[in-house]
């Protein structure tokens, strides 16, 4: 994994009460500048979370003792912003929802790629260093400038209708984060109750035209799930 930070080495808390899969992380990540702390059990989890200084948090959903989002939501009450990836067997849209609406950043269901955990906490780290203030939002070759509302892909400026611009800004600020087709309507169209539209299908349709259907595809479909902003 390539993060762009300085040493020493980025800290991340994992609080997985599975030791499969806690061994399965930290073998992935020894030979890089990540240095992951584990814990087990649910009130050690919170604790160490509360305590230390994390880059990031790795937090299980379902743990012994105190629950993921139980700890998401104590931590989220302190002013705790440090950023949270849940991982879960639960793969259905409400929970998934429920877990970002309590402050969660991304979601992650198991089994997963390290690959794609990888992918995904460097998108968080990347956007957990962006000053709130920022004019600007970058994506290989496609620039969003917040000021003026324009795009641009390579150098050159793209035409995108407003509810095009507002959905490429929610995946350029969620990079490697599976989208449903339900948590796109709710962000970008606030509609929060089951409807019969083909609103998202279209716009991403005509967004894939702005980008340009010769060039390197952006916006993934994930078969069943939703998409993903990605860059392969």
């Amino acid at each position: 994994m390539n993060v762009d930070v300085p040493c020493p080495a980025v800290s991340i808390l994992l609080v997985e009460d599975d030791e499969k899969t806690v061994s399965y992380i930290e073998k992935f990540f020894e030979k890089s500048h990540i240095r992951i702390t584990s814990a087990c059990h649910g009130a050690y989890g919170q604790e160490l979370a509360e305590s230390g200084s994390w880059d990031c948090i790795i937090l299980d959903r379902h743990l012994p003792g105190i629950d993921g989002l139980t700890i998401l939501t104590h931590l989220r009450a302190k002013n705790i912003q440090t950023p949270v990836l849940f991982l879960t067997t639960m793969d259905g849209i409400h929970d998934r929802v429920r877990g970002l609406r309590s402050g969660g950043d991304d979601y992650l269901v198991k089994p997963f790629a390290l690959t794609e955990l990888s992918a995904r906490i460097e998108s968080l780290l990347r956007r957990h260093k962006e000053p709130l203030n920022t004019t600007r939002l970058v994506f290989e070759d496609v620039e969003i400038d917040l000021l003026n509302r324009e795009v641009w892909r390579a150098g050159s400026k793209l035409y995108i209708q407003p509810q095009e611009l507002k959905l490429l800004e929610y995946f350029m600020r969620n990079p490697f984060a599976l989208l449903s087709r339900e948590m796109l309507l709710q962000a970008v169209w606030e509609i929060d109750f089951p409807i019969h539209t083909n609103l998202v299908e279209t716009h991403i349709s005509r967004l894939r035209e702005r980008l340009g259907r010769h060039a390197s595809p952006l916006i993934h479909t994930v078969k069943g799930q939703g998409y993903m902003l990605r860059n392969q």
